[in-house]
């Protein structure tokens, strides 16, 4: 039986700038950080208080996924104070908090330009 989802995969260019967003300006933790294939590394980022981890990582032959919209979506305790202290940390966002009838969310940018819903509990 399924029980959870352990990693999201995100594609990414250059995984020491990715590393670098992530950890600095998320606040992610690296779980795992080793070799893979020779070019690429296996990255498994923590995000802290989850069960589910991120992976910067682009399968070969995927990299026309790299700065798309993911299909996935962070959440937060308070949307309005996240984005007040992402936006002081540099993170570029593409909506600033929003609320509509079935709750509120944002939406931001890593440096491949990849985007990501934000939203509150």
């Amino acid at each position: 039986m399924i029980r959870s989802i352990k990693f999201v995969s995100v594609p990414v260019r250059d995984q020491d700038v990715a590393l670098e967003f992530y950890t600095k300006k998320l606040g992610f933790t690296i779980g795992t950080d080793q070799p893979f294939d020779g070019t690429q590394r296996w990255i498994e980022l923590r995000i802290p208080g989850a069960d589910t981890g991120l992976v910067l990582f682009t399968p070969r032959g995927h990299e026309d996924r790299i700065g798309g919209f993911m299909n996935m979506s962070f959440v937060c305790d308070d949307l309005q104070k996240t984005y007040e202290e992402m936006v002081a940390r540099g993170v570029e966002f593409v909506q600033p908090p929003k609320t509509e009838s079935w709750g509120s969310s944002s939406i931001f940018k890593d440096p491949d330009g990849n985007t990501f819903v934000m939203s509150a509990r």
